[in-house]
């Protein structure tokens, strides 16, 4: 991030952090109160254009079909993870960052950079 670079984030992002913040109330690592200040804090940064905002890709659910057939045996990946990079590659990514080593195993396969 120091290079600060433009990231998208689209709807599937967004419901993502969602699940994320609140899965981090469900296991009492944050209270609620903390959850709404990065919720909002979240939403503040998408309103100051922080983060390019992106509708998922059209063909990004075909493609994610297409990878799990093609790649899902030999990696088992689930099916956010494949439409993740599915809409990475719709948007010509050239780097995609995860802590998901099957995303990770995934998005190298298709040539992308990891991080």
């Amino acid at each position: 991030m120091k290079e600060a670079p433009r990231l998208w984030f689209s709807p599937l992002h967004f419901a993502e952090c969602s699940h994320a913040i609140a899965r981090q109330v469900f296991h009492r690592v944050v209270a609620e109160t903390e959850a709404d200040v990065i919720f909002d804090t979240l939403k503040r940064d998408l309103a100051a254009g922080i983060w390019l905002q992106t509708p998922v890709p059209e063909n990004a659910f075909d493609l994610c079909a297409t990878l799990a057939r093609r790649l899902g045996p030999k990696l088992g990946m689930k099916t956010l993870d494949t439409l993740h990079v599915a809409c990475a590659l719709e948007l010509k990514a050239e780097r995609f960052w995860t802590f998901d080593e099957r995303q990770a195993k995934l998005a190298k396969s298709q040539g992308m950079k990891t991080s």
